[in-house]
């Protein structure tokens, strides 16, 4: 997904949801409204109330996953035990 911008393959509604995902995840790098109201516009022209929302909670946990294993240093596929 690093070069989603520049792939030819994604319809518009492709491109909304990783729009999203990046300006959630990094909330830090700017001051001021969250989401633009702008791209909140364009992800909402794709996609309705109950996928918005399934969208922000997969955006939640995915970024919740990767901070903890960042935090730890768990390489990827080791599993615990």
């Amino acid at each position: 997904m690093a070069a989603w911008r520049e792939a030819p393959f994604f319809s518009d509604a492709e491109r909304a949801a990783p729009e999203l995902t990046e300006t959630v995840t990094r909330l830090a790098d700017r001051s001021g409204v969250a989401v633009p109201d702008a791209l909140w516009d364009e992800v909402a022209d794709h996609f309705d109330e109950q996928q918005l929302s399934a969208l922000i909670l997969l955006i939640g946990v995915t970024n919740m996953f990767n901070r903890i294993t960042t935090t730890i240093s768990e390489p990827a596929g080791t599993s615990w035990g």
